[in-house]
This record gives C-alpha cells, structure tokens and sequence, in this order.
C-alpha cells in the first residue's frame, strides 16, 4: 500500500484568482481535537523533500503546494498559489503566491523560497522528486511571482498539486534539514504544525494549530489532530462508538455495514485513483518464469473478490482507474482456472507436477487485503501450489521487498498527482535501486513507452492514451509482471457531528482537518 485520505479542502479549492490573505483573527473560543484512527503507522520520513509514504496523512495537514488537485472540475485550483499562467508553448509557467504567508519557523512565504525548497527536493533525486524532471530552471521574479522554464511541456499546475514532492517549506529552518526534520520537526505553512511525535507508539502523533495560519482560526475548526495506529478494526471502531476516536479510515465489510445504521454514526462510501496490485517477482525464484506468472493472473477469482469484499472494491479494467487518462474501459479480467492449470502443466507443476511453494507479503491490518489473500490461498491450494502468506507492519514490507524477500508483494497505488504516469515511472520502469518497482523488471521497450508519456500528455492526449493501452497491455498480459485485482471504494465511517468531510481521490487517506467543523 505504499503510502498511503483527503477531505476535499472545500473552501481552498472553490477560492478563485481573487483571493486575498485573511487578517489574522482571534483564536477560537473552544479547544477541539479530531482523531484519526488508523491501521497503519503514519510517519516512515519527516523531510519533505524525499517523504513517499503513509506521512501524507499528516503531512498534508502540515505543509502546503502551490495549486491543490479540485476534483469536481478536475483541474488544478489555488493554494499557495493564487494564479498562473503558461506561454503557448507549455514550457514557462508563472504562478503568483499568496502575499501575508508565514512559515511555523516564522519566516516569510516569498518566491525565493518556493526556488530553493523545489530546488531542494529535485537536488534529493529521491523518489518523488521525478515530478520535476522536465523543470529546466525556477526563476523568482519579485517576491510574490516565481516562474518556471521547461525541457518540455507537462502539465506543471497538476505537477504543483502533488500529494508528494510538491511541498513548499522552509529550507533555512536549519543547516542541516535532513537532521532537523528527522527529529519530528517541520517547517511549512499549513495550518497544523507537530505538537508531539512518539515513534512506534499507538498514538504515534498530535498536530496543534499553527495561529498564524493565513486562513485564520475566526470560525469553528479542530485544533489539534492526533492519530492513533489501531490495526484492529474492531478496536477502531469500539473507539469511535466510545467518541474516543473522530474518524475512522478503514472497516471490515461486516463493521462498515453496522456503522451505517448506527445511530450518531456517519459513513461514506467514494470511488477512488487506488488500485490494489500483486507484484510478481521477475527477477528470481519460481517467477521468473513467465508461465507461472500468466498462470497465476488466471486463478485469481476477480468477481469473486469484488462479492466478497461487499462495496469496498470495484472492478479494475487495467493498471488505470477510471477518471484518469490511461484508463482502459471495457477491459474484462476472470479467472480461468483450466487456462492456468496447463500453463502450470508446461512448467512442470500444478495437479500431477512439482509442487510450488510461493511467499506473499501484505499490509497488516488491511482487512481488505487479508480477505483477498485467504481466498486466494484456498484457489491455489487445489492446484499444487502453497501460498505462505505474511501480515506485515508497512514498513517492514517495504523493507523487505526492497531486498527482493518474496514472490509476491501485495500493496496500493495511487497516483502522486491526478495523472496514471506515476504507475508506470515508478512500479514498473527499470530502476538499479529497488523502491517501488517491486517487480524488479527490466523491459527496455515498455521503459521507452514510459518516457513519452508526460509530454504526450500535453501535446497528443490521444497518442498517449494509445501509449498507455499499449503499456497496459505488455505489462499485464505479455510480461505479466503484475495482476490488478480491484479498485478501492472508500468506506468511511467517522462522528455523526462532524460537518464538511469529502474525500479527493488525488490525495487518498489525508482527512484535511481544517476544513472541517468539529463536532458538538
């Protein structure tokens, strides 16, 4: 699941150009704490340069981008940046900045330091830092206009929105940064800032507001958020009956239905960018044949898996999900079992063969994901083949996986931006070092299919669309590097007071709190 909800930021993303800095009002009359009751470990990096995990959750309560994905009108809408412009071309982008910004060090938000921190970022060759490849140089124009000049046209206003890399902060907070924000410091502009962090603890980290924030604090909003690492969902959701939690992010099927006719309970059910993937180890072991990989694509009970997991899945056409350019519609995957036992069968296993024996990993806590795997394990059985499957900590999955420790690694993606590139660069490109490409492939033609993707994008969306079932394809059917048995619905269930919660696909599992009005 890498990284793993975003509450749209209703009134950020319907301000237009015209928006100008709020007078620093009074603090709120009332003290309120929202807590987010979660099944994963939130921090796995505190820089925000090279952060590319579950942080987002946080982080994106703490710092800030230029432009925030909007998606209602599925384009990009201000945040730090009040308004933009691009020359015909597509390769100079100017963005105007919110004037009366504070960093929480203090400093002033001005265009130099939307140049250095970017810059920083892109310097760290990290991970998410591949959002500003095409960025040739930042130039800061006076102190609220900063422009950028491309190698070539990408689509920077979705770039800006980034849910990673995209952060805008404070790199004079220290000398030395990396240290700093290791130590459970931040330096950006949000509205919340760190107030506690006890790494490895159940209530691993409580946000305070941060008073200066350009918003202002005139109307309700929540001062604090804390949250709390809470694998089981049961005791999730006993904590949200007891009011000792405000949100909760994940239930079991059986737990998601009960909440939604409890009583000063609310649930919401969204479709989402999330896909649930199996990586298939390519480079070593028995996956690295192609046969066993096609063959175990083929006994994966896709319609099965959507009944079983009882509204939090939809069906997945391909690597894309729909609302994305790339997507596939139409795309059908079922199980074949016949199909698979003769691939198995000419490689030399399955019913009357050798017996296989295949390691999976997953995310502990995810119900979803344990649920799959558990039919999954019955499938296979039959045919020869023992799944030892392993509940994970996120972090110790990763970890493992970047060392080539399974056969299969089960996770979600979702898009660093509102753009499907991110599947593509990131799991399935060629990479020396492992980090998400956990399927360790190497495929030199669907590396060059990768590469033409962002500028197609802008300049020929139906060649890239062309490009993007091109890769589908290749991926999924010839190499079978992956399988992609659903698409995540988001089932939601959270205080019945609680005013203003959407969730923004472009930013999956980050609960914007300011936005919200707390409950009574």
């Amino acid at each position: 699941m890498r990284r793993r909800l975003i509450a749209a930021a209703a009134a950020l993303l319907l301000a237009g150009c015209s928006v100008q800095p709020a007078r620093q009002e009074p603090p709120p009359a009332k003290e309120s704490t929202f807590v987010y009751a979660r099944h994963l470990v939130v921090v796995t990096d505190w820089d925000p340069a090279t952060s590319y995990s579950n942080e987002i959750v946080a982080m994106q309560n703490i710092y800030e981008s230029l432009t925030v994905y909007n998606p209602v009108t599925k384009k990009a809408s201000p945040r730090l940046a009040t308004s933009w412009r691009v020359t015909p071309d597509g390769r100079t982008w100017t963005f105007t900045l919110r004037s009366g910004v504070t960093f929480h060090t203090g400093r002033p938000l001005d265009a130099a330091a939307v140049k250095s921190s970017i810059e920083r970022t892109m310097r760290s060759g990290s991970g998410p830092s591949y959002i500003w490849d095409a960025v040739e140089n930042i130039r800061a124009d006076d102190p609220l206009t900063v422009t950028f000049t491309l190698k070539y046209p990408v689509p920077l206003d979705l770039v800006a929105s980034s849910g990673y890399a995209a952060y805008i902060y404070d790199t004079a907070a220290a000398r030395d940064l990396k240290a700093w924000f290791a130590a459970g410091r931040d330096a950006g502009t949000g509205p919340y800032t760190i107030a506690t962090w006890k790494k490895g603890k159940r209530d691993e980290l409580t946000l305070k507001a941060y008073r200066p924030y350009w918003g202002g604090w005139n109307r309700p909003h929540y001062t604090s958020v804390k949250f709390l690492v809470i694998p089981d969902p049961g005791e999730a959701w006993q904590r949200l009956l007891r009011g000792e939690a405000s949100f909760v992010n994940r239930l079991n099927p059986a737990l998601y239905r009960r909440a939604a006719g409890t009583a000063g309970v609310r649930t919401a059910e969204t479709p989402s960018f999330q896909t649930a993937m199996l990586l298939f180890n390519t480079a070593s072991g028995p996956l690295a044949d192609v046969r066993i990989r096609r063959a175990l694509r083929k006994t994966i009970d896709y319609d099965g898996t959507l009944r079983a997991l009882r509204g939090a899945a939809s069906p997945a056409t391909g690597v894309v999900p729909e609302g994305l350019l790339g997507h596939l519609p139409g795309r059908t995957h079922k199980q074949d079992l016949q199909g698979a036992t003769e691939l198995l069968a000419a490689a030399g296993y399955g019913p009357g063969g050798r017996a296989l024996r295949l390691t999976l990993t997953y995310a502990e806590g995810d119900e979803d994901q344990r649920v799959f795997v558990e039919r999954l394990v019955a499938t296979l059985a039959p045919l020869n083949i023992t799944l030892v499957a392993r509940a994970m900590p996120w972090d110790a999955q990763w970890a493992r996986g970047k060392t080539r420790g399974q056969d299969i690694f089960l996770m979600y993606w979702w898009p660093d931006y509102a753009d499907a590139y991110s599947w593509f660069a990131k799991v399935f490109r060629s990479a020396e070092e492992t980090e998400f490409n956990l399927t360790y492939l190497k495929d030199r033609v669907a590396d060059g299919l990768i590469d033409t993707l962002p500028e197609l994008t802008v300049t020929d969306r139906a060649a890239a669309q062309r490009a993007y079932a091109r890769l589908d394809r290749r991926l999924l059917d010839v190499q079978a590097a992956a399988a992609v048995p659903w698409v995540v619905n988001y089932q939601r269930a959270y205080l019945g007071g609680i005013q203003g919660y959407n969730d923004n696909p472009a930013y999956p599992e980050v609960v914007f709190a300011y936005d919200l009005r707390p409950a009574g």
